[in-house]
């Protein structure tokens, strides 16, 4: 409703070039005739550069392979006589120097009538001759509500898929476009899946949408906050917080949840947490590689930033990962790329701020010295954990948890306080990296492994505690300042 109501007061305020970003040229048009039949009484022409003019008899296939002579009919119109005249793909041509000549003299012409010029493109392209004249807005996705109209308008056609709520569907969808979703539901109509299934082929729909982005992944989840053994403030701090995205918690007025920054050394859980708390709230994953943010263009890291920013909105409510964010926003990279590092963060850090769209931040950091001081201030996320190294207690947790997964049936034969006592300074991974280990020099000797064999390895084992006892060090020495919660 916002876009229309955005739509209406530029027709009625006589904009005479409004530009249209959308991939959605149907779902727009449909829009568009809306508004003109309800409100804005007026003509509508449609003009694309292979059909020429389609939908009006008085111009009926005019203007085919020529920009320029789309303009003259316009030019030509009886101005007195509400018009809108629909440019497909001008974008196109809008920059040659013939086409922004012929707009201007247009805009000379024609800027107190009734015309209006709205030219639709899938990206945003105005010379700068233009700007001044040009009103650049953006059709969105279509949100919740409005995918729960066409949900209940196409079961109601074909009532086959009664056993799915259409919220928990709505949601699902979020971030698609209508003609997908349609294309979709037709698919699951014809499948005859159950929920489950219907969730799964919806997620990898998703999946080969994001990832023509080329800078953000659709990742899916099976890890569980039963899979992360210790870190118990962390997983209760999450578990309080899994309806906090719920049309419930809105109601009751609670805000959501920004985000975290977990900080630790490699091994500790810290992505896995971010797998876990996209199961345990039961909202989509998605992960930004911080490296295909930063391009060699000027200005194209932070167009890649902006587009990270707007796809992972539509795809709200959603978990958004963003792993070692201390490589892309080191302090040492502030002197050496001429401002971009800083003009990236910047936006970033605006948007973590004062976003109201219901996506959660996970990143996490091995070497927090490296992050710029205003990324650590208050405010930018909800909470900074700091994953310490697994006590004993800890230990013992994730062996069970690796050696129940391996060995479901037998795992109570392996001596697992022996290996937890045997294992400080062990990361979790380290833990996890002993049991592989020893299963491939037991499956070498073509027998079982036993607890002797995990024990050999870890008697070999130099953990990374040892060889980077620098970055542990300060880590524990920060967190200790009380400036973060620990996660266990």
């Amino acid at each position: 409703m916002y876009f229309e109501d955005q739509l209406k007061l530029l027709l009625s305020s006589r904009h005479f070039l409004i530009y249209i970003f959308t991939r959605e040229e149907e779902r727009l048009e449909n829009t568009i005739n809306k508004i003109s039949k309800n409100v804005y009484l007026s003509n509508i022409y449609c003009w694309d550069f292979i059909d020429g003019f389609q939908n009006n008899p008085n111009y009926i296939n005019r203007a085919k392979k020529n920009p320029l002579s789309a303009l003259d009919i316009v030019e030509n119109s009886d101005s007195s006589i509400p018009s809108i005249f629909i440019l497909k793909d001008f974008h196109v041509f809008i920059n040659d120097i013939g086409v922004v000549r012929k707009i201007k003299n247009l805009f000379r012409k024609l800027k107190n009538s009734n015309i209006h010029i709205i030219v639709t493109s899938s990206e945003v392209q105005v010379p700068q001759l233009l700007k001044d004249i040009v009103t650049v807005i953006e059709f969105p996705l279509p949100s919740e509500e409005e995918i729960i109209i066409e949900l209940n308008r196409l079961f109601d056609l074909v009532q086959i898929i009664n056993h799915m709520k259409i919220e928990d569907l709505a949601i699902a969808y979020k971030g698609m476009s209508m003609d997908l979703i349609r294309r979709s539901v037709t698919k699951l109509i014809v499948a005859r899946k159950s929920s489950k299934e219907i969730f799964e082929i919806i997620s990898r729909e998703k999946q080969q949408l994001i990832r023509q982005t080329d800078v953000l992944d659709f990742y899916p989840v099976n890890n569980s906050l039963n899979d992360i053994g210790g870190l118990f403030y962390l997983k209760q701090w999450l578990k309080k917080r899994s309806n906090a995205f719920s049309k419930q918690a809105r109601d009751y007025g609670l805000p959501a949840p920004k985000g975290i920054l977990l900080v630790g050394i490699q091994g500790t859980g810290k992505s896995l947490s971010a797998k876990a708390i996209s199961n345990q709230w039961n909202i989509p994953l998605l992960k930004l590689d911080v490296g295909k943010i930063f391009g060699g263009i000027v200005g194209e890291s932070e167009s890649k930033m902006r587009q990270v920013i707007k796809m992972s909105e539509e795809f709200a409510p959603c978990v958004l990962w963003i792993d070692e964010i201390d490589k892309a926003f080191s302090r040492t990279n502030y002197s050496t790329d001429s401002g971009t590092t800083s003009r990236v963060l910047s936006s970033f850090l605006t948007w973590l701020s004062e976003k109201t769209k219901q996506v959660f931040i996970v990143a996490t950091a091995n070497h927090i010295l490296n992050l710029p001081s205003e990324m650590l201030r208050k405010g930018r996320f909800d909470e900074i954990f700091f994953l310490d190294l697994p006590n004993c207690k800890e230990r013992y947790k994730i062996f069970q948890i690796h050696l129940m997964k391996i060995r479901p049936l037998t795992w109570e034969n392996y001596d697992i306080q022996y290996l937890s006592e045997s294992t400080s300074n062990f990361s979790g991974a380290e833990i996890k990296q002993s049991i592989i280990e020893a299963m491939h020099n037991a499956f070498y000797e073509k027998r079982d492994f036993y607890t002797q064999d995990i024990v050999n390895v870890i008697n070999e084992f130099i953990p990374l505690s040892f060889t980077d006892h620098t970055n542990i060090s300060s880590l524990q020495e920060w967190a200790k300042s009380g400036k973060v919660r620990l996660a266990s």
